[in-house]
C-alpha cells in the first residue's frame, strides 16, 4: 500500500534522507535510488508517495518513491538560473538606460560562459581522476564577473556546491561584484569608464563597443 509523506531531511552529498509520514509515526529512511520519477534531486519539504520495505538488516526504508507534483518547489539549479537571469536583466536595464556601457554586459556574459565551461571541465576531470582546474582559477573567473555562470554550474552540475570553504570564498566574490557594479553605476564610477574608453579608442576598438 502506498503512503504519503514529506521529505524532512536530505543529505544531498551522501544521497539519502528521511521521510515524515503524513499520518505521523516514525520517520522512514530513503536513498536516492529509491526515487523512480524524480527529474531533479530531492529537497526538504517535497511531498512524496512511497512504499515501505525492509532491507537485508531488517530496517524499514522507502522504495518506489514518487515526487508529487501538486506544488512547485524549485530546485537549487532552478533558483541559481533565476538569480543569474534577474542579475543580467538588471544589467541590461542599466545598459539601455545609458548608466553602463555595452561592453560591461558582454564582459559579464563572456566570463559567465567561461566560468560554466571551466566548471564542466573540472567536473569531467574529477570523474576521470585527471588534472583538475585550480580552485584559484575558478574564484578568479567569478571575481572578474563570471559568478552568475559559476553559480549556475555549481548547482546544475552539483560541483563545488557542498564544499563550505569554497562556497564561502565564492560568495565573497559575489558580494565584491555587486558592490563594484553599484559603484560603477554611480556617479563616482564614471571616471573609470572614461579611462577605459580612452584606452579602447587608442587601440581602435572604442567605437565597436
Amino acid at each position: 500500500m502506498r503512503k504519503h509523506g514529506t521529505v524532512s531531511t536530505w543529505k544531498d552529498d551522501r544521497g539519502f534522507g528521511f521521510i515524515e509520514p503524513s499520518v505521523g509515526g516514525k520517520q522512514v529512511f530513503v536513498h536516492i535510488k529509491g526515487f523512480t520519477n524524480s527529474s531533479r534531486r530531492p529537497v526538504v519539504g517535497s511531498c512524496v508517495s512511497y512504499e515501505e520495505s525492509m532491507d537485508a538488516q531488517g530496517r524499514l526504508r522507502a522504495v518506489n518513491v514518487q515526487s508529487l507534483k501538486n506544488e512547485f518547489s524549485p530546485g537549487p539549479a532552478t533558483m541559481a538560473f533565476i538569480v543569474s537571469t534577474f542579475f543580467f536583466m538588471g544589467v541590461i536595464v542599466f545598459v539601455m538606460s545609458g548608466i553602463l556601457p555595452n561592453y560591461v554586459l558582454w564582459w559579464l556574459l563572456g566570463t559567465s560562459v567561461m566560468s560554466f565551461v571551466m566548471y564542466a571541465k573540472d567536473k569531467a576531470a574529477a570523474k576521470k581522476s585527471s588534472q583538475r582546474t585550480p580552485e584559484s582559477t575558478l574564484h578568479t573567473l567569478a571575481l572578474v564577473g563570471g559568478w552568475p555562470g559559476a553559480l549556475f554550474a555549481q548547482e546544475l552540475l552539483r560541483h563545488k556546491s557542498r564544499k563550505k570553504s569554497f562556497r564561502t570564498v565564492f560568495w565573497v566574490t559575489v558580494f565584491l561584484n555587486v558592490v563594484a557594479l553599484i559603484y560603477l553605476a554611480s556617479d563616482y564610477g564614471i571616471w573609470l569608464f572614461d579611462i577605459l574608453e580612452n584606452l579602447l579608442g587608442q587601440i581602435g576598438v572604442g567605437e565597436q563597443w
